[in-house]
């Protein structure tokens, strides 16, 4: 930091280095976004290298650089809708609905690679901070309450740092962190979440419900795939505002839609959630392409959301942008 504030830039880009990934993880859970997150990030150290200055020694350099990320994230979020998915946007279509085109109008959360936490055996917490229901629920919040939840309960500062870090006062922080966590409660379902679900089933059955999914989907197997679903099912497919619920409705849209045409998947991870990389074959290109990545939701050894996001960035992922082998069977 001394380095840094003589106006060493090589000091500086190594003092940013080590918090980069979980400023950014931070930065999605209040925006729900990942390019809005990069956003905010590239925003946060610009300030951070032109308020050098302004550090104070008392205070960490950690809380200070999340008191940059915090309120850069705070003026974006205060000008922007929140984040939405299609299952709690609106009511499910019925069985034969036709899909509605994708809407640029409605903002839609993004799905957030596992691998942009902090480290590949990242924090149990970590993982479940990005979880969809965690970041749906964030969303419900004004930003205000949305930074106080997350720097207490996720990023564990005290009442008095964070009270610092917002330029308010105590007893507001403690307010907004009451009627947040209220909030929290009740639009997160009181079910396990995926982390402990995905623990339960452990690493081979999970694999194992990865194939029998893949191996459903490139066979166009409707019956699989339903008996693969919770009775409560959704899918749906941002940006599409169209979703469906239930086992006759969503074997009707694969019958119409997704299974009329060739697959091919990779394993990929998401939001902590098991998730698979779609590629579709195009006859013109004679090549499978990216299409979506599934995020699978589950609820004991079934799924109980599909969410196929269209509109996911597969190099942010990690993901080959062109062809696909199922290389997690070989």
């Amino acid at each position: 930091m001394h380095r840094a504030q003589t106006g060493d830039s090589r000091a500086f880009d190594e003092l940013i280095a080590g918090y980069q990934s979980e400023l950014r993880a931070h930065c999605y859970r209040m925006l729900g976004s990942i390019h809005d997150a990069d956003d905010a990030l590239q925003d946060a150290v610009f300030r951070a290298w032109k308020g050098l200055s302004g550090y104070r020694e008392r205070g960490t350099v950690r809380a200070w650089l999340y008191s940059i990320a915090t309120n850069t994230a705070l003026d974006i979020a205060t000008h922007r809708s929140r984040r939405e998915l299609p299952a709690g946007f609106g009511p499910a279509a019925d069985a034969g609905a036709e899909l509605e085109p994708p809407s640029a109008d409605i903002p839609w959360l993004e799905p957030y690679p596992d691998q942009w936490l902090t480290s590949p055996d990242a924090r149990f917490e970590q993982r479940e901070s990005v979880e969809l229901a965690f970041v749906i629920a964030l969303q419900s919040l004004p930003p205000l309450q949305r930074a106080v939840l997350l720097l207490r309960e996720v990023i564990g500062f005290t009442t008095a740092e964070i009270a610092d870090q917002l330029n308010t006062s105590a007893a507001s922080v403690n307010s907004a962190l009451q009627r947040a966590r209220a909030s929290v409660r009740a639009h997160r379902p009181d079910e396990a979440t995926q982390r402990e679900t995905l623990s339960a089933l452990g690493e081979q059955r999970t694999r194992a419900l990865a194939h029998r999914y893949v191996d459903a989907m490139e066979r166009g197997d409707v019956d699989a795939i339903i008996s693969m679903l919770t009775a409560d099912a959704t899918w749906s497919m941002p940006p599409v505002p169209t979703y469906f619920r239930g086992h006759e409705a969503i074997a009707s849209f694969l019958s119409r839609y997704p299974l009329t045409r060739q697959w091919r998947h990779l394993p990929a991870r998401a939001n902590g959630h098991l998730a698979v990389a779609c590629y579709m074959y195009d006859p013109g290109r004679q090549a499978f392409l990216p299409h979506c990545i599934d995020v699978l939701t589950l609820r004991g050894d079934k799924i109980s959301a599909v969410t196929a996001f269209l509109d996911a960035d597969f190099e942010k992922f990690g993901l080959p942008v062109e062809g696909a082998e199922r290389a997690w069977l070989k």
